[in-house]
C-alpha cells in the first residue's frame, strides 16, 4: 500500500510524469497555481491519470491548473510577473488582487454566519433550519486540491476569506440553543485530512453531549476519490473505521457525504474496498458532485457513474451546478445544458438510481433546481424550484423564468411573468435582520 505523498506548487517538478509536458503547459501550472490552490498526491497521479492523453484527461484537468482557467489578462499579468522574476511580495500582491475578482465567497456564504451570546461563530454556517455546517480548524485543507473548487478560498491564506473554528464546545452550545437542528455537516477542506485523534476532539464530546434534536452527522470529504487508502492502510485507519461505528452505535445516522467528479474514481480496486469498509461501519455513503465542462458534461459520464454507485451499494445524491467563482467561466455549464445532461443521464438509469436531484445552484436564496423547459401560454420559460430556502416555505415552490440559454446561474435569469421572482423581497429582509 502506497503511503500519502503530496505535491503543491513548491515541488510539483518532481513528479516524474511532468517532465514529458510541454514548457508552455509546466510554465501555465506555476502562473495560475500562483492565484488559485494547487496539490495533488501520488494515488492522483499514479492511479487516476492517463499520462498519454493528459491534455483530455479528466482527472488531469480536475487537480492540475490550465491555462484556460484564468481569464487572460489575469493569466498574462500573473505571466508578467513570473517572466521578469518579480518579487514575493509583488506576486503575492497581484495574485490577491486577481483572487478578489474571482467573487471569492459566493452565494452569500459570510451571511450564514451565526451571532452567539453577541459572537460571531466563523467556523459555523446556518443557512438552512434543519443543518449547521461546522468547519474544523485542522480539516481546512485536502488530499488533493479540486481545480474547479467553490472553497477555494480557504487554501490560499487571506484569513478574513477562511472559515474555521476549534471550540466545539461552541457547537454544542449553538446546537442546545437551536433545537431544530438535525443535522451537523463537517466540511472544509476535507475533515478526514485531519488524524483521527484530531477528528474524535470534535465528534466524541457530540456524542457525549446526547443532545436530543442532533439525528445525523454528515461528513463532507472527497478522500475515497482521492485518498481511498485513508479508509485502508494509513496509521489510523481502522481507528477512523471504529469512530463511524461508535457514531452509529450511539444512534445517529452516520451520512458520508462523498464527492465523486468522474467515472475513473470509481475503477481502483483501492476505492472499491474502501467503499466496503465504510459500509461495514453502518455509515450511508452519498454521492455529489457539480456537473463541469471539461470533466463531466457528458450524460454518458453522470449515468456511468450512477450505476457504479449503485452497483457499490452507494447512494446517488445531488448534481450540483458549478457556483459562480474561481474557474466558473471554465468549467461552467449553461442551465439549459446542464438540464439536457440530467434528463438525459437520469432516463438511462433506473429508479434505484433515481435518487438524485438536480441539476441545483445552491446560491443566495436556497438550492434552486432547474426541473424542466416548457411553454406557457407561448412563451418558453425555465420551470425553477426550490430543494432547500431559506425560508423552508420555499421549498417545492414553482416559479418560471425566462429561457436564456447563455444563463449559467440564477443571477443571469429574469422572471417569466412578473417583475421580480416571488422570493426576492422576503429574501431581502432576511439578508437584512429585519426577518
Amino acid at each position: 500500500m502506497p503511503k500519502y505523498k503530496n505535491y503543491t506548487l513548491r515541488n510539483f517538478k518532481d513528479i516524474p510524469q511532468i517532465s514529458k509536458l510541454p514548457e508552455d503547459y509546466i510554465f501555465a501550472i506555476e502562473v495560475v497555481g500562483h492565484v488559485l490552490p494547487f496539490k495533488v498526491n501520488n494515488y492522483v497521479i499514479d492511479e487516476l491519470i492517463d499520462w498519454d492523453n493528459y491534455e483530455n484527461d479528466a482527472i488531469f484537468t480536475l487537480t492540475f491548473p490550465r491555462k484556460e482557467m484564468l481569464k487572460p489578462h489575469h493569466f498574462e499579468a500573473m505571466a508578467d510577473l513570473l517572466r521578469r522574476g518579480a518579487s514575493k511580495e509583488e506576486i503575492q500582491k497581484k495574485a490577491n488582487e486577481i483572487r478578489f475578482e474571482l467573487n471569492p465567497h459566493p452565494a452569500g456564504q459570510f451571511k450564514n454566519i451565526p451571532k452567539f451570546n453577541g459572537k460571531e461563530l466563523k467556523g459555523i454556517q446556518h443557512k438552512y433550519k434543519e443543518t449547521v455546517l461546522f468547519f474544523p480548524s485542522q480539516g481546512q485543507t485536502c488530499h488533493a486540491y479540486c481545480s474547479f473548487c467553490f472553497r477555494w478560498p480557504q487554501f490560499v491564506g487571506i484569513s478574513e476569506l477562511k472559515f474555521a473554528m476549534k471550540e466545539v464546545e461552541l457547537l454544542i452550545e449553538y446546537l442546545s440553543a437551536h433545537p431544530e437542528v438535525t443535522d451537523v455537516l463537517f466540511t472544509g477542506g476535507d475533515p478526514l485530512i485531519m488524524k483521527t485523534r484530531v477528528l474524535e476532539h470534535y465528534i466524541r464530546p457530540l456524542l457525549e453531549a446526547d443532545l436530543p434534536n442532533l439525528q445525523t452527522i454528515r461528513i463532507g470529504t472527497k478522500a475515497l476519490g482521492f485518498w481511498p487508502y485513508r479508509f485502508l492502510s494509513d496509521d489510523d485507519s481502522d481507528e477512523l473505521l471504529k469512530l463511524f461505528e461508535d457514531i452509529v452505535k450511539s444512534g445517529k445516522h452516520l451520512a458520508f457525504m462523498a464527492h465523486f467528479n468522474h467515472q475513473k474514481e470509481l475503477e481502483t480496486p483501492a476505492v472499491e474496498k474502501a467503499v466496503e469498509r465504510i459500509l461495514n461501519t453502518g455509515a450511508v455513503i452519498r454521492t455529489q458532485s457539480p456537473v463541469m465542462k471539461n470533466i463531466n458534461d457528458d450524460p454518458q459520464v453522470w449515468s456511468s457513474m450512477w450505476k457504479k454507485q449503485v452497483s457499490m451499494n452507494m447512494i446517488p445524491y445531488y448534481m450540483f451546478i458549478a457556483r459562480d467563482t474561481g474557474a466558473q467561466h471554465y468549467f461552467g455549464v449553461p442551465l439549459y445544458k446542464a438540464y439536457e445532461i440530467f434528463k438525459e443521464a437520469y432516463k438511462n438509469v433506473s429508479g434505484i438510481a433515481r435518487t438524485v436531484r438536480g441539476p441545483s445552484m445552491s446560491a443566495e436564496p436556497g438550492k434552486i433546481q432547474v426541473s424542466g423547459v416548457t411553454q406557457i401560454n407561448g412563451e418558453k420559460v425555465f420551470v425553477l424550484n426550490f430543494l432547500q430556502g431559506r425560508n423552508p416555505n420555499w421549498v417545492m415552490r414553482p416559479f418560471f423564468a425566462k429561457y436564456d440559454e447563455s444563463a449559467m446561474w440564477v443571477s443571469d435569469l429574469e422572471p417569466a411573468f412578473d417583475k421580480r421572482f416571488f422570493y426576492e423581497e422576503e429574501l431581502e429582509k432576511i439578508l437584512a435582520g429585519d426577518l
